[in-house]
């Protein structure tokens, strides 16, 4: 049976988990009844993953003793030596003896625990919480070197003082670590997945991006070597871009594990903390970072670690709305499913970093006092919704144009707000670099490139040759340098010189022709040689523009949108927004042939999902906490025959609550 980590369409639900009664402090302060207790709970809330980390310094307690001068002589458990020459005169209570009747591979196994610095006490009380994960049926993804927690590190004592991403020491025990953790467990039925570690990219500067990817393959390795059977999954905190720039690479990550991972909380997250998290961008925050990743990496990605931050960002009944819209975001967008953080508050616990940190007090699904919060219920809620399916998995949503993120411009940002749009003009998008090999559309995106070097001429020649086949190509100009640009964009560049003052141009290509307004740092004077003029700045200035070349057509817009839209708060869903969408809408029309319905609702996203008997499902989401109208228009011949969530529109209007979604089936009627 295929891992449901990488099953296109499956969706699983869970949570980050550390016990109610002490948090990461659970291994020291072990206490069964408590722990059961938490999992029967988790598992009747609705819940079928749980995310589990073995803190390090608790699971290998190695200690470092130091001779003369201060020379490193030794690592052993305290006193004891890691190599026992005689195992049953240890009587250190980290070290068991066998009892008489302990298998030979069973004290095999304890030997080899013994030698990678393991304490068994720790590991039999791992052995116990995989086993009641396995009794309340639920599944485990394994953090496995949990050295960053909550803004505090964790190593073991004698890794202290190293860099635990490039010391050779450190990695040695790392590797022994997850060597003999996986060995130990690999054949535990509640294992669902192998992750890194939680954030391992917070644990320590990197000398580069080689250096990360050393460490990241002899972590991988060392899973895979003992367990070849089950994904790997990166359990990073946001990954760097421009990816070509940074330590921590989406592309690196995916070369070497099975999973990408996202952490999208809007209060960490560039571009993200600008309106209530109900609203639109926060609303497809997870969605668009998650598909970024999967898209650019090639790997299926889940939204590993998902949460409001707690009552200083949203109510209680606010955060139970943003985690349904976030569910059916990322559920209709074939992202692999989402985990809470975290299960239960932590507001009792006076030990750090709760004690330093007041953000980590109270995220869970579940307060102290064992009672669930409004949003456990909206995941238990969404559970019930997804088993009640009459398909087995979400078939592919289908995807009209590639959006191209080019070198030297921001590309979260411009990836971000170019998602956003596409979902308010009612069309959906994937995205890639430009320098790997080119995705297959009829339409591609290129959104506010910028600098001297923003891709290869060969890619521009592959690119070229898809327009030229019929493809339609849409750029948008942030102070680029653009060759050739001429002959294929049909316009010819006078003069440049920097702005004084916004740039402002009209579309009456557009409904109701609107002036649009945005600072921009840049203005390029053009005269069109064959392109067919769209709109102006008052002054005449080309401003948006297209031509046709070959059998296809290329439209250029002068200013920036994307860059605009991703710094700007409120530019998205505010009353007065300026209705950039339409521009995308515009320009996507003619390539959207294969869709069944259209809708005119900048606040409202939809995805189209072909079932295997020609019937096709659809999904409406209202990324708004205010309830909104849609009016909806199918293709001739084809209507809403059953809705599986939601109320079935009446007279082609669908209205949909705050932060709730439609699902429905659509099939041709019968002549």
């Amino acid at each position: 049976m295929t891992n449901p980590l990488l099953s296109p369409g499956s969706f699983l639900l869970g949570c980050n988990y550390w016990a109610s009664h002490a948090g990461l402090h659970m291994w020291d302060d072990w206490r069964l009844t408590v722990v059961e207790a938490d999992l029967q709970q988790l598992s009747q809330s609705g819940l079928q993953v749980l995310r589990v980390f073995p803190l390090w310094p608790v699971f290998q307690p190695i200690t470092q003793l130091y001779g003369g001068g201060g020379v490193s002589h030794e690592i052993r458990f305290g006193e004891e030596p890691l190599i026992p020459l005689r195992f049953a005169r240890l009587t250190s209570p980290n070290l068991r003896s066998p009892s008489e009747s302990a298998s030979d591979s069973a004290l095999e196994m304890d030997l080899n625990a013994l030698q990678a610095g393991l304490s068994l006490e720790a590991l039999s009380r791992f052995q116990t919480l995989a086993d009641l994960a396995e009794k309340y049926n639920l599944q485990l993804i394994v953090g496995l070197l949990t050295g960053w927690m909550s803004g505090r590190l964790f190593v073991p004592p004698a890794l202290e003082g190293r860099n635990v991403l490039t010391d050779p020491v450190a990695v040695l025990w790392e590797t022994r670590f997850v060597r003999h953790f996986v060995r130990r467990f690999k054949d535990h039925p509640a294992i669902l997945a192998w992750d890194l570690g939680n954030e391992c990219n917070c644990m320590a500067p990197v000398p580069g991006h080689a250096a990360a990817w050393a460490w990241t393959s002899a972590i991988s390795s060392a899973i895979r070597v003992e367990d070849p059977t089950r994904p790997v999954v990166s359990g990073m905190h946001s990954l760097d871009e421009p990816d070509e720039n940074g330590d921590w690479r989406i592309r690196d990550q995916a070369e070497l594990t099975d999973v990408l991972t996202t952490h999208p909380y809007p209060y960490f997250t560039p571009h993200c903390d600008q309106e209530p998290i109900t609203t639109l961008r926060n609303g497809l925050h997870a969605t668009a970072q998650t598909r970024w990743y999967s898209d650019v990496g090639g790997v299926p990605a889940l939204a590993e670690e998902v949460g409001t931050l707690g009552p200083m960002f949203a109510s209680p009944p606010v955060a139970a709305a943003y985690a349904r819209m976030a569910l059916f975001s990322l559920w209709a967008n074939d992202c692999h499913g989402l985990l809470w953080w975290c299960a239960y508050d932590q507001d009792q616990l006076i030990n750090a970093p709760y004690d330093w940190t007041a953000i980590e007090r109270e995220l869970g699904l579940i307060r102290s006092d064992r009672s669930p919060k409004p949003v456990s219920l909206e995941l238990g809620k969404f559970r019930h919704f997804l088993e009640g399916l009459p398909i087995p998995a979400l078939p592919p949503r289908l995807a009209e144009a590639v959006c191209i993120l080019s070198h030297g411009q921001e590309q979260w940002g411009i990836a971000y707000a170019s998602f956003i749009l596409a979902k308010q003009a009612g069309f959906d998008l994937a995205f890639q670099y430009a320098d790997q090999p080119l995705k297959d559309a009829s339409l591609y995106l290129m959104p506010s490139v910028s600098g001297g070097s923003p891709f290869s001429r060969r890619f521009w020649y592959a690119l070229d040759e898809r327009i030229q086949s019929g493809a339609t190509l849409y750029l948008s100009q942030n102070d680029a340098i653009l060759s050739p640009f001429k002959e294929p964009f049909g316009l010819e560049v006078q003069t440049r010189e920097k702005r004084t003052s916004p740039a402002e141009f009209s579309l009456p290509c557009l409904p109701a022709a609107p002036v649009f307004s945005l600072p921009t740092a840049v203005k390029y004077t053009y005269t069109a040689t064959s392109a067919q003029v769209l709109g102006s700045e008052p002054d005449g200035n080309p401003a948006f523009a297209c031509q046709a070349r070959g059998k296809g057509k290329v439209f250029f817009l002068s200013v920036p949108i994307e860059q605009h839209l991703s710094t700007t708060p409120s530019a998205f869903s505010a009353a007065d927004a300026q209705p950039f969408w339409q521009i995308y809408r515009h320009i996507a029309l003619p390539h959207l042939s294969q869709r069944i319905l259209s809708k005119d609702n900048p606040l409202v996203g939809v995805t189209e999902h072909p079932l295997d008997d020609g019937k096709r499902l659809i999904v409406l989401i209202n990324y708004s906490p205010s309830p909104q109208a849609v009016h909806l228009t199918f293709a001739p011949g084809w209507q809403i025959t059953a809705a599986w969530y939601g109320n079935s529109p009446t007279s082609q209007l669908a209205q949909l609550p705050p932060n709730d979604a439609l699902v429905c089936v659509v099939e041709r009627s019968l002549p």
